[in-house]
């Protein structure tokens, strides 16, 4: 006879806890999942103290590959702990562990994009502009508000994430992804991002020419005309090349070396 358990809330917190520890012992070959396993431990120990065989089939459940974003995996372990709890409650042979990692596998991939998107891609950018035009500027507002930019969202999608996570399940990603959502979301953010990126190019990328012209004893500042034209070109120049490089799958490293070499031999020749 099947025998309903539920988790108790002061292990929920546990879990909820551990999450933060998730990137702590990353590995290439199954990535985030010796932290899924650690953060998930708490709750295997109370659903099957009295069953160690099963208990043994748990742990080595969630020590298989994991990776997501670390914001949105608490929605993850808020269903992998829902369906841990159905798993301990069934009788043998009735509930499918194996559609445990199953979802598991199943949520990584779209989870994983839209924290990409909104955490590294817009939040990230977002903090970065706020805060670092103040930090080059000496004040000491510049790092706490890209703290703060990156902090709350990030905190609001875990906490909530983990309780939609273990009371709504894998219905609710289901459900928001057929109704278009979340593609939605993840397009605004794309948008977003890209949007703080363009208004950074001025803000944190400088080209400043040195060369005057002279013409009929008259010396005209090469720079002063260009930003006549079309202010700050050359940073966006300079960015669109860098792109292109990009594009054409040329390694970050080589182009910020040879922005390096550029802007010494540039400046060497008094160009710059």
């Amino acid at each position: 006879m099947a025998v309903e358990k539920k988790l108790n809330a002061g292990t929920l917190k546990k879990v909820f806890n551990r999450h933060y520890q998730l990137l702590g012992c990353f590995n290439y070959e199954r990535q985030m999942s010796t932290g899924y396993a650690w953060t998930m431990m708490p709750a295997l120990r109370e659903l099957y103290k009295d069953n160690p065989e099963e208990m043994k089939k748990a742990v080595k459940r969630h020590l298989e590959f994991f990776n997501c974003a670390a914001a949105t995996s608490p929605f993850i372990i808020g269903v992998s702990c829902a369906m841990e709890e159905q798993n301990a409650g069934a009788e043998p042979g009735e509930y499918d562990a194996s559609s445990i990692t199953a979802v598991k596998a199943a949520l990584m991939g779209p989870l994983a994009g839209i924290g990409d998107s909104f955490f590294w891609g817009t939040f990230k950018v977002i903090g970065t502009g706020i805060g670092a035009p103040l930090a080059v500027l000496g004040n000491f507002l510049g790092p706490i508000l890209y703290f703060l930019v990156n902090f709350f969202p990030s905190e609001i999608v875990r906490r909530l994430g983990f309780k939609i996570g273990y009371e709504g399940g894998s219905s609710f990603l289901t459900r928001i992804s057929e109704d278009g959502t979340l593609q939605k979301l993840t397009e605004a953010s794309r948008i977003m991002g890209l949007m703080v990126i363009g208004a950074m190019i001025p803000a944190m990328v400088s080209v400043n020419l040195a060369t005057v012209i002279n013409i009929n004893g008259a010396e005209v500042i090469l720079q002063d005309i260009i930003d006549q034209v079309c202010p700050k070109l050359l940073p966006l120049l300079l960015t669109y090349g860098c792109y292109r490089l990009l594009k054409k799958r040329v390694s970050g490293t080589v182009i910020m070396i040879g922005l390096l070499v550029f802007g010494i031999a540039a400046t060497a020749m008094g160009l710059l």
